[in-house]
């Protein structure tokens, strides 16, 4: 066997493509877009590549190719506090795809490797390519597909990369919920209390003013989540690059922004599930998928609603209103996601396994962790 880097587009090709042939049988994965994969790999299209470095592997026993990994290093990551997860020496890998325990082996020393000649001391992984992409190695809940922008991977890694010398180091919670029940009665109390208060005012964003309204997300999410582990802010052109690729699924009810005394101060992100209206493309849009694509969009009726993002400002999160906002922007998104999508579950997070008053809110409302998803470490 030997690991050997990528070199060009026929590798990066068959970087790509590697994940069909070792996870084709698996009837919980889910074929992701082939175009946003390698968009994810190019550094002429993202723009993570503007502060940070990656190098990729692929690993090839009698003549077939049977692994990958990346290997990266973010200047951000440097750059943020220890106790965030960052740090001087913190060096991080990725998409690992392995056909058995030897093959992943060799090539998480050839990643280890790569980041020691870049002077890294901690290696942190799985990140793919960063927080913001999908991050975390799958560990619980192998028995359903993940929904949009979030990973699924074979049981058997967890103990490959364990034995590779890793511990876990953060853990990241999906919660599952029964959108078609109605709230506990206390969630609805605590909703009506907030619909007769006269400060409060929970409103759908609107969409043909989408950079402000993004802008307003952005600025309360910079600010409640910059204590969070892991947290590394989005750079202007990363904004505008997910901007781009996330209008399209964006809709009007599913988005809401909660405001007190006409001050944004908390929002809530919900999506369709996506990985439904593209599942049977098996990663390809074209020729004809894309127009497909572009027609389910048009009225997406789908099963499962994601959560990917929440947040209220630091300043009120030790307060009931910070719980009451939540309640409120949940409500209100569930009557819209049954009404007009058809929905009849959501999916919450991921949340952090120390975020206890997210994971609060989640449980309050009867959703249950589906999935977890764990974050390695090692000393180099």
């Amino acid at each position: 066997m030997t690991v050997r880097p990528v070199d060009g587009a026929g590798d990066t090709k068959a970087f790509v493509k590697l994940a069909w042939d070792l996870n084709r049988d698996d009837p919980h994965w889910v074929p992701p877009l082939k175009a946003e994969v390698h968009g994810l790999l190019d550094p002429g299209s993202n723009p993570w590549f503007e502060h940070g470095e990656a190098r990729f592997f692929l690993a090839e026993r009698d003549g077939k190719l049977v692994g990958r990994i990346s290997a990266q290093v973010d200047q951000l990551v440097l750059a943020a506090p220890a106790e965030r997860g960052g740090g001087s020496g913190t060096g991080q890998w990725g998409m690992l795809e392995a056909a058995d325990e030897a093959v992943a082996h060799a090539l998480i020393d050839c990643a280890e490797e790569w980041l020691r000649g870049r002077g890294m001391t901690r290696s942190l992984g799985p990140f793919s390519l960063s927080i913001w992409d999908e991050p975390g190695l799958l560990v619980r809940g192998f028995d359903h597909s993940p929904t949009v922008m979030m990973g699924h991977n074979k049981a058997d890694y967890e103990g490959w990369v364990e034995s590779a010398g890793y511990r876990g180091v953060k853990d990241l919670f999906t919660y599952d919920l029964d959108v078609t029940q109605t709230m506990p009665p206390l969630v609805q109390r605590i909703v009506s209390m907030g619909e007769r208060n006269e400060h409060i005012e929970v409103r759908r964003v609107d969409k043909s003013r989408f950079d402000e309204e993004a802008a307003i997300i952005l600025g309360i999410l910079n600010d409640a989540w910059s204590d969070n582990w892991g947290f590394i802010p989005l750079t202007d052109a990363e904004i505008a690059y997910a901007g781009k690729k996330l209008k399209p699924i964006v809709f009007e009810d599913l988005i809401r922004i909660a405001e007190v005394d006409r001050e944004p101060v908390a929002f809530m992100i919900t999506l369709p599930d996506l990985n439904e209206l593209t599942r049977d493309f098996d990663g390809r849009l074209f020729p004809f998928n894309w127009a497909k694509l572009l027609w389910r969009l048009r009225n997406p009726k789908v099963r499962t609603m994601r959560v990917p993002l929440m947040g209220v400002v630091k300043r009120l999160q030790t307060s009931r209103l910070a719980s009451q906002l939540a309640f409120m922007m949940i409500e209100y998104i569930r009557r819209d996601a049954i009404a007009r999508y058809g929905a009849v579950r959501g999916e919450i997070g991921w949340i952090l396994d120390d975020n206890m008053g997210m994971r609060s809110i989640a449980e309050t409302i009867d959703s249950h962790v589906n999935r977890i998803y764990r974050i390695y470490e090692k000393t180099l």
